[in-house]
């Protein structure tokens, strides 16, 4: 949608450096048919913070009504951003990410995304919880993901530790359906849509990811929930090393 836009912006080092265009692709590994244009986050950011001076909310308008298999990684991530930067009520955003988490298919996208929602973090945490409840009952991996993440993000309070592991105990992963292929060893050209993980890998690392974070702030709550949790051990074992990898839990005893 945005393309023309978006090619001043794209990193001279991508378009002439494959080892530099082949790392960048394979961290972000995005699915085979998402086109990657090789902006950096900063730029995306500021083509956000350019369109929606210029457009407002005409432009995530725009954005809603495009064929999501046609926009780009940048443009998805910039449709993000923007929804993020819109001033409104609280209905009006929800009604916003109604339409964007459907369209994710990507870590980065998704990830990026909860971190600049800094709009869920004033608003009340029974709304947030609510909104996000159904998508942790979603097929669709992102869309699951996009409930713990934004979960980890704005509902990690001790108050609400019990209902948030009660549903990551009652998630269903052999139910949620992956886009990405389980294959083992290095992938010999990036983004082939692979992953090294069971399937829905994205899903058992936001998990991990969740749990490590939950440890840094609530240890004895946490390994108490992991003790007795229903978790495939594979999660465990990817909460534990994300618990030793991270510089906050590193000397925590996981379990």
């Amino acid at each position: 949608m945005i393309e023309k836009i978006i090619y001043p912006y794209i990193s001279e080092r991508f378009l002439s450096d494959v080892r530099y265009r082949e790392g960048h692709l394979r961290v972000i590994n995005a699915l085979p048919r998402r086109k990657v244009m090789g902006l950096h986050t900063p730029d995306m950011k500021q083509l956000a913070r350019n369109l929606y001076l210029e457009h407002g909310k005409s432009i995530i308008l725009r954005f809603e009504s495009e064929n999501p298999e046609f926009l780009s990684y940048e443009e998805t991530m910039i449709w993000g951003f923007i929804i993020n930067m819109h001033k409104c009520d609280v209905d009006e955003h929800f009604e916003m990410v109604t339409h964007f988490v459907p369209v994710i298919d990507n870590w980065a996208v998704c990830d990026a995304f909860c971190a600049n929602a800094k709009w869920m973090a004033k608003i009340d945490r029974d709304s947030l919880w609510n909104f996000l409840l159904p998508y942790f009952a979603s097929s669709r991996e992102f869309e699951v993901r996009f409930a713990i993440v934004a979960s980890m993000c704005y509902l990690l309070h001790e108050d609400s530790l019990s209902a948030l592991f009660e549903r990551l105990d009652s998630l269903n992963f052999s139910s949620i359906k992956s886009e990405y292929i389980t294959k083992k060893g290095r992938p010999e050209v990036a983004q082939q849509g692979y992953v090294q993980g069971a399937e829905p890998y994205y899903v058992r690392m936001a998990v991990a990811w969740l749990l490590a974070t939950s440890l840094a702030k609530f240890p004895s709550l946490t390994r108490e929930y992991v003790r007795s949790s229903h978790l495939p051990d594979d999660v465990v074992r990817l909460y534990v090393r994300k618990a030793r990898e991270s510089f906050r839990t590193k000397f925590v005893e996981a379990l």
